[in-house]
């Protein structure tokens, strides 16, 4: 069986490395994904799946931060000049993207569902000839967007998986859904996915994530920790513009109300518990250097290593974003745009990952667990799998990194895909047998 897995593997990898540099030429973000989407759901049809595809596959009212209308139809119009068939984009209609594929194989056995993000970010690519996309010829064509977080490839890892699945339905039991989750940057999408149920009757499911260590392909790591619980912010101050000489005591200045936030939210005093954390990431504020602002908008972030540390971080945050607004004398606005909770992987995974890549030459080694540091909103998946009695894992797979996560010059090494392609199947067939 090992020797067969290993033909497929090196049959499919060619095949799979070109789809991820096509995906990676156009990468879109959050609920933006209508060419990712049908490009993924095209394959897995030929394959013989049962598609789920966009409003079906998520609960519509629970997704987060959804673009706007004018936005979503700019998207849409491009989406039809990229080459997606309207019937798809009226099933995708309103930023309902990502799809839900499943596989029954018709013999008693376990429900494994599977995750795999796809979205980009909206960073402008590097373009100078040392950053591999550039050299080969595979950099974003999507003007501003990139994939600087490795979703490219997750999402080919996903359709890797599914021809595995297709190949080996012989050798395996029970019935297995795969989750191609829209708009995981920002926390946005996964909860929506877990409000339609689709893991309401999971008895193993799989994640995992590409990078995060900058360690040699080949390593993997079987569980993850510190998975960080976050919110992301938005905050509005509304004060009264007048002219900066003539009468500035008529003004009450937005601007210096966000600055003056933006300084103390950073002396949020840590909590004894654990790990925090806070950032503000934009202030756009003022319309001119005679004009007193009458306007200012901050997007802010927090963690926290649990749950309840994140929502001390809330606490205190809005507490001086308040205050500040009382010290200037101005109006406030403020939304938690949307949030992921912390979780933990089940450690029964560890025995589990170990014993299915022990044979495996390329898989050279498996760590028990390795941490996140990071938020990631699949944990929403996680904690339902587990609360329905289901176990659960995220994994790492191990490449060098040219640079970090969500960088201009973010890359990862190609040979990262087999290996975890091949980490999935051999799961997948351990799994079946035991």
């Amino acid at each position: 069986m090992s020797e067969r897995l290993s033909s497929f593997i090196e049959k499919v990898s060619p095949t799979l490395v070109q789809k991820r540099r096509e995906f990676h030429r156009w990468p879109e973000v959050g609920w933006t994904e209508y060419v990712t989407t049908y490009k993924i759901g095209k394959v897995l049809d030929e394959l013989g799946l049962t598609l789920t595809v966009g409003k079906e596959a998520l609960a519509s009212d629970e997704r987060f931060n959804v673009p706007s209308d004018e936005e979503l139809q700019e998207v849409e119009l491009e989406a039809r000049n990229q080459g997606v068939p309207e019937p798809w984009i009226e099933k995708m209609r309103g930023g309902h993207t990502g799809l839900v594929a499943q596989f029954d194989t018709g013999k008693p056995g376990k429900h494994i569902a599977m995750r795999f993000d796809i979205d980009g970010l909206p960073i402008k690519e590097a373009t100078d000839s040392s950053h591999f996309p550039t050299e080969h010829s595979f950099g974003s064509e999507n003007k501003g967007k990139m994939h600087s977080c490795g979703h490219d490839g997750h999402a080919v890892i996903g359709i890797g998986v599914a021809e595995f699945i297709k190949e080996f339905q012989e050798e395996l039991t029970g019935r297995f859904t795969l989750l191609f989750q829209p708009a995981e940057e920002g926390r946005r999408g996964a909860f929506s996915m877990v409000e339609a149920g689709w893991l309401d009757d999971v008895d193993l499911f799989l994640s995992g994530h590409i990078g995060i260590h900058s360690i040699p392909a080949g390593e993997i790591s079987a569980t993850t920790t510190d998975f960080l619980s976050t919110s992301k912010i938005t905050v509005v101050y509304r004060g009264k513009s007048a002219h900066a000489g003539l009468e500035p005591n008529r003004g009450r200045n937005a601007l210096l109300a966000a600055a003056a936030a933006s300084l103390h939210l950073n002396g949020i005093t840590r909590h004894a518990d654990g790990a925090t954390r806070i950032n503000i990431g934009r202030l756009e504020a003022g319309s001119g250097r005679n004009i007193i602002a009458d306007y200012a908008r901050m997007e802010i972030e927090t963690r926290g290593e649990t749950t309840e540390l994140n929502d001390y971080m809330i606490e205190e945050a809005e507490r001086i974003i308040s205050s500040t607004a009382g010290i200037y004398d101005v109006q406030v606005e403020l939304e938690v745009v949307t949030t992921a909770i912390s979780a933990d992987c089940n450690a029964e995974f560890i025995s589990i990952i170990e014993e299915a890549c022990t044979s495996s030459s390329s898989i050279t080694k498996v760590h028990p667990s390795l941490p996140l540091g990071a938020s990631e909103d699949v944990s929403f998946m996680i904690n339902r799998v587990q609360q329905h009695g289901g176990l659960a894992t995220f994994m790492i797979f191990g490449s060098p990194l040219p640079a970090g996560h969500h960088h201009p010059y973010f890359d990862f090494d190609e040979k990262v895909i087999p290996v975890a392609v091949e980490t999935f199947s051999r799961i997948l067939l351990t799994t079946a047998n035991g």
